[in-house]
């Protein structure tokens, strides 16, 4: 049976530790990325995780490893888990489609809850990098950047409507049946769709589901701007399956945390396709959505995540999952959800956890290539490993927030960022936004 590895007496945890010194390899420099470039070798689909969505570190060594899969491994497009129509404002600009004076311009416009997961300091440099990197290119190498989200149902409708009044007026008239069927319901995010739907429990399925029949009917016939097309009907398949996302929600359980990440691996899936079949993709998840989720509780609750997904869909060796972790620092967070942002102390990793061993190996920041850990307990066992998200109290650190997994088999590489610090979000009225003193953070 799985144990969670704290119960483990203390030589069983040395044994691990004493692999793990074996086997870390050093995290200073990109240079030191190295080990892990040669790992992902040529995959096709390589994620990355983090612990939290308000941390520093892990942006910006997310957007090292991205760097360098673009510069020495021609990958084509980043995928996060952002909103459709906010992330395809980011791909227009860096591939110099709108005439936005500056990358900040473009992230300032990310207004739904919680902004600071991407309209940042830390996205502002990659996205300033990826302007620059595109500028020289012809028109079908430069990389793109798309969000794999569902949430964005109304900012997605609009967008459609926006479209089909310059493209397809005729269509437009079954877009406004879609649109007026959501409206009674916009004030409050799918809040009260959702609990409309419990009485009605198709009560606008049948509107959104004939949207995205008639996009895709007339799609082909608008190919002068491929791409937007494109991205009109991934807007019909956002509202279709948000639909269901609301409506799940009411279920309980797995039901809506499923159709969201099947969502996000159809999105992939579709975005691989339009690439092309050569195409490759990094993207940028969190750790609860990129590790493999089979190895961890979520699969004792009925939970899949699009890590197995991937998994299970593409060949071993096209796919490379690698989680983020840290032992203490601050972050980003809101105490509860819609909140207001502020910083926060994430105390010293839990006794007996994934991060309280990487710590006990040694208070350097490190790189380990999971299939190089060889210590049978760590393919047997369960270990608490830290998950913080949008809404964290760290006072409950001792009762929540780990997620019990098999590391080595949830992922294929770690790395682990002794102390972490806070994010730099665009949105904060006290400081009035200013620029940090690091940006842009060695890109």
């Amino acid at each position: 049976m799985l144990r969670d590895m704290e119960s483990f007496p203390s030589w069983k945890q040395k044994e691990v530790v004493d692999q793990v010194r074996q086997i870390a390899h050093p995290l200073q420099t990109a240079q030191d990325l190295d080990p892990l470039l040669k790992r992902i070798g040529d995959a096709r689909i390589v994620m990355l995780g983090e612990a939290s969505h308000g941390t520093h570190e892990y942006y910006t060594w997310r957007a090292q490893i991205t760097r360098r899969l673009i510069q020495e491994k021609n990958f084509n497009f980043i995928a996060v888990e952002g909103d459709w129509p906010d992330c395809y404002s980011i791909n227009r600009y860096i591939k110099q489609y709108t005439t936005h004076q500056s990358a900040k311009e473009v992230l300032n416009n990310f207004n739904r809850w919680p902004t600071w997961m991407w309209a940042n300091w830390e996205i502002a440099a990659l996205t300033d990098w990826l302007y620059k990197h595109n500028e020289p290119l012809p028109k079908e190498k430069k990389v793109g950047f798309y969000g794999l989200d569902v949430y964005s149902l109304w900012d997605s409708m609009q967008a459609i409507k926006e479209y089909l009044q310059k493209v397809d007026p005729a269509a437009l008239q079954v877009a406004e049946e879609a649109f007026s069927c959501f409206d009674p319901y916009k004030k409050d995010d799918g809040q009260s769709y959702a609990y409309a739907s419990r009485l009605v429990p198709e009560l606008c399925e049948s509107e959104v589901v004939a949207l995205l029949k008639e996009i895709q009917r007339k799609m082909p016939l608008h190919d002068s701007d491929h791409e937007m097309a494109f991205s009109t009907e991934q807007n019909a398949l956002v509202a279709v399956n948000a639909e269901k996302y609301y409506r799940a929600m009411m279920q309980g359980g797995a039901s809506s945390w499923n159709v969201r990440d099947s969502h996000m691996f159809e999105t992939l899936q579709r975005l691989l396709d339009f690439h092309g079949p050569d195409s490759k993709v990094i993207v940028w998840e969190h750790n609860t959505h990129i590790g493999d989720s089979r190895y961890t509780d979520m699969a004792d609750d009925g939970m899949y995540n699009i890590g197995e997904l991937v998994r299970d869909h593409y060949n071993k060796e096209d796919v490379v999952l690698v989680g983020f972790g840290s032992y203490f620092g601050t972050v980003i967070a809101a105490n509860k959800w819609g909140s207001t942002m502020r910083k926060m102390k994430v105390p010293k990793g839990r006794h007996g956890s994934w991060e309280d061993l990487l710590q006990q190996a040694g208070e350097e920041n490190k790189l380990l290539l999971l299939d190089e850990l060889t210590h049978h307990a760590m393919y047997e066992e369960r270990i608490a490993h830290r998950a913080i998200g949008v809404v964290y109290n760290p006072e409950y650190e001792m009762y929540g927030n780990y997620v019990p997994s098999i590391i080595p088999l949830r992922y294929d590489a770690f790395l682990y960022l002794h102390q972490t610090t806070a994010l730099h979000p665009l949105h904060i009225e006290a400081k009035g936004g200013e620029m940090p003193d690091t940006y842009p953070f060695g890109m």
